[in-house]
């Protein structure tokens, strides 16, 4: 009758009783084994190897292991575990068993609950495979059994006691070691016993310790397992080093860690919730309507995965906090636009500025073409001229008129390339570039973003700002702008960018090639007086808390400040004397001492002080050697003096005044013009080698370069060499050649206007440059009188007092 005992989980012992009855059809059923025989069972086991005299589990692995332990339990027979070579092969066979096993009594037969089947067996005696007597269904093989050698020289015991000596010190470096496994150890009856003992028992691979098993002399046995233990050993030390190492520098964080769990229990005890918990929940909905390309969201949601299994001790998680933070905020979504109005866009730019009829024209255009195309790559504008001529003002007007944000971006300075594209987030302290800040600020995908002073950027050790602009201003390019601290694209194609610079030389050639360049000049005199009529005395009685019923300041006077006390293309030096006059009105208001001022011209002087600028050309012009030029220079034109003398000496010429290299061959070129004609403007040729010229141009602290004052050079050093005096109402400017032409400059609005701010009523152009006389303002034009050059001839037919001048048509 078959009987299973049942065990406390769920396990059942398998008897011999019911190993004997076996359900037919089992493996080994009905077969037995002759015990006439000298054959052993053998139960063929993978990656295991027992040792005689150790009691372990034994797992049955396939039909043949199994058919073997059920013979065995039936004939009540030990049985021989055997370790298959090939630990992968599914079935065993003979020709991949080892020959070395161990006789082992079955102490239990355990059937699990999952199905497997178990063996409990104790180890008795080692033994050698000499013949395999069958295969099916489960393998029996003749053996011979291996006497253990109970050998007890002084060799062997001073082996057995070092064995013993290191066996104790693995059990003490390993964690919570079983009691018996110490107490067996210690009271090993024999050494071949230890060593089988500690065998078993070691960390060491099945291929190893089959070596040891198939090993019978006994001193090379223990001297492999010592050697084998000798290496745990050192492991161990070392881990155990390592574990107090890490202990150490955990300990602190393991505290830290401990008073927040501690923090948070006592938050969730009053009620007030799980702080981090409702951080995560709060940052996901943020996340869900921040409307964000599914690129960026996915990124976004991977830093929330890893914030959320993060500490928030971590120093890691402020920056995580941080860079989600910055996604969540950048305006991803393209916002309605409103339509633009070209009308209404004409009626602002007209109440911001006054004058600038071709820039208003075109920006009117520009905005026409956003309203007709608002999906085309429109041009990059480019704002270039003097301080203070409404430059930045002109971006805010363009964004009031199509109805958008306006932020601006100062670049003066700015010499790291990570001030553009931003520092990558493995930095402390890491952030966006300014591009990426300012899109923020503004809110909008499609601000208007004002470039200020893109001139004054500079290259250095930290990269060249200006070659990551490029990418920012090329319309093919910076739909997929790429910050190095968001690591994922942002779109910048619907940005409206305007730079502004005073000067395009220091902007690279690629960079200058991205935008639409448009040139404004400085004021005339006229528009000065109206910019101030309507803006600047408004806004500076503003500034200084006065109101329109207590000050008057007349157009005299205001003529007066423009003339006298300022000299600049813009009028940011302009707003600043209104408001030094207002501010001391407002202290004769403030005392009570008048109640209405009226400022006039007289007043100017005490309120004031001396006129800063004066008109020098009538006394400058006064002896021959003096012509009066037109420069050019970056905060607007100017009227330049030219200077020459002669005295007795070798031919030498002298040139002073910090002229560059370009304007002096501009006089050794006029001078060798001269000497070419002499004859022909009566100068001796032979006085050149007994006289020595000085050319001087005043201002000489300031460095002054360029060819356009080569005709003014040549009048002053005919005017010196001949006696003749240079009209006091005339200016000029050009570049002349050895052939006595007049060749065309650069700059001629700002040099005419210069001349008729000056008091002059004469210029000589070169006749090359008519193209440039509509773009002089038409109150200058009718101030002055203009001569148009071919050669020299006609300069100084022009120039000197007393000699015809020819006048060209307009």
């Amino acid at each position: 009758m078959e009987s299973f005992a049942p065990t406390r989980k769920g396990r059942a012992v398998f008897s011999a009783d019911a190993a004997a009855t076996a359900a037919p059809g089992s493996a080994g059923a009905g077969e037995t084994l002759d015990p006439a025989k000298d054959a052993l069972i053998i139960v063929p086991v993978r990656g295991f190897v027992l040792f005689p005299g150790i009691v372990m589990p034994v797992v049955l692995n396939g039909p043949a292991a199994i058919a073997a332990a059920q013979e065995a339990v039936r004939q009540q027979r030990s049985v021989g575990i055997l370790m298959q070579r090939e630990s992968g092969a599914e079935e065993a066979s003979p020709l991949n068993m080892h020959r070395f096993g161990v006789v082992a009594n079955i102490l239990r037969y355990i059937t699990a609950q999952d199905g497997g089947h178990h063996l409990i067996c104790q180890g008795e005696q080692r033994f050698h495979v000499e013949e395999f007597l069958r295969e099916r269904p489960y393998l029996a093989a003749r053996v011979k059994r291996i006497e253990e050698p109970d050998e007890r020289s002084p060799d062997i015991e001073a082996r057995f006691v070092h064995l013993q000596g290191q066996a104790s010190e693995a059990l003490q470096l390993l964690p919570q070691t079983p009691p018996e496994l110490i107490a067996a150890v210690n009271s090993a009856p024999s050494p071949g016993a230890l060593t089988d003992l500690v065998a078993a028992y070691m960390d060491a691979s099945p291929a190893q310790k089959q070596d040891i098993l198939e090993t019978i002399d006994l001193r090379a046995r223990m001297d492999m397992v010592a050697k084998l233990l000798a290496q745990r050993i050192e492991v161990l030390r070392l881990s155990q080093e390592i574990g107090r190492q890490t202990k150490a520098s955990l300990d602190e964080r393991q505290r830290e860690m401990l008073l927040r769990e501690q923090m948070a229990s006592i938050q969730r005890q009053l009620g007030e919730g799980d702080g981090k918990a409702q951080e995560i929940a709060e940052l996901t909905e943020a996340i869900a309507k921040a409307k964000m390309p599914a690129e960026v969201e996915e990124a976004a949601r991977k830093e929330l995965r890893r914030l959320e299994r993060m500490p928030d001790a971590s120093a890691e998680y402020g920056m995580i906090r941080t860079y989600i933070d910055w996604l969540i905020e950048l305006p991803w979504s393209l916002p309605e636009e409103a339509p633009i109005d070209i009308a209404e866009a004409r009626r602002i730019l007209d109440a911001d500025h006054f004058g600038l009829d071709k820039i208003k024209q075109r920006i009117v255009e520009y905005l026409a073409v956003r309203k007709l195309a608002p999906q085309g790559k429109a041009p990059i504008l480019c704002f270039v001229g003097p301080p203070g001529v409404g430059k930045t003002s002109l971006g805010q007007s363009i964004a009031r008129a199509m109805g958008r944000k306006f932020v601006r971006v100062s670049l003066g300075g700015v010499h790291d390339e990570a001030e553009i594209r931003g520092h990558r987030r493995t930095y402390v302290g890491a952030l966006p570039g300014n591009i990426i800040q300012a899109i923020r600020k503004a809110g909008a995908r499609n601000c208007v973003m004002m470039l200020d002073e893109i001139d004054k950027m500079g290259a250095s050790a930290h990269g060249d700002p200006g070659s990551a602009m490029l990418e920012v201003l090329d319309p093919e390019q910076n739909s997929t702008f790429r910050d190095n601290y968001l690591a994922v694209p942002f779109d910048l194609s619907r940005v409206v960018f305007i730079a502004t610079a005073n000067m395009l030389d220091t902007v690279p050639g690629p960079l200058r090639d991205r935008m639409e360049i448009i040139a404004l000049t400085g004021y005339t005199d006229r528009e000065k007086l109206e910019i101030a009529r309507r803006y600047l005395v408004r806004r500076q009685l503003e500034a200084n808390g006065l109101k329109p019923d207590q000050v008057e300041i007349d157009d005299d006077a205001l003529i007066e400040i423009i003339r006298g006390y300022t000299r600049e293309a813009g009028v940011r030096n302009l707003e600043r004397e209104i408001g030094r006059v207002l501010r001391h009105v407002a202290v004769r208001i403030a005392d009570g001492s008048a109640s209405h001022v009226h400022v006039s011209r007289a007043e100017l002087t005490e309120l004031l002080g001396q006129q800063r600028f004066e008109d020098e050309v009538a006394m400058r012009l006064s002896v021959p050697g003096v012509a009066t030029g037109l420069a050019w220079t970056p905060v607007g034109g100017d009227i330049l003096f030219i200077e020459a003398t002669r005295a007795p000496g070798h031919g030498k010429l002298t040139l002073t005044g910090q002229l560059g290299e370009v304007m002096r061959e501009s006089v050794q070129a006029a001078l060798s013009l001269i000497k070419s004609r002499a004859a022909e403007l009566g100068v001796d040729p032979e006085s050149f080698d007994k006289t020595d010229i000085h050319v001087h141009v005043p201002a000489g602290a300031t460095p002054k370069d360029g060819p356009s004052a080569g005709v003014a050079m040549f009048i002053a050093l005919v005017s010196i060499l001949t006696g003749r005096l240079v009209r006091n109402d005339t200016a000029m400017t050009g570049e002349i050649s050895l052939r006595g032409l007049v060749l065309p400059v650069g700059g001629i609005k700002e040099k005419v206007v210069a001349a008729a701010r000056a008091g002059l009523t004469r210029v000589l152009l070169p006749a090359r440059n008519r193209r440039d006389y509509d773009e002089i303002p038409q109150d200058t034009r009718e101030k002055l009188e203009f001569v148009w050059l071919e050669k020299v001839d006609d300069a100084m037919a022009a120039a000197f007092e007393g000699m015809a001048a020819t006048p060209a048509p307009n």
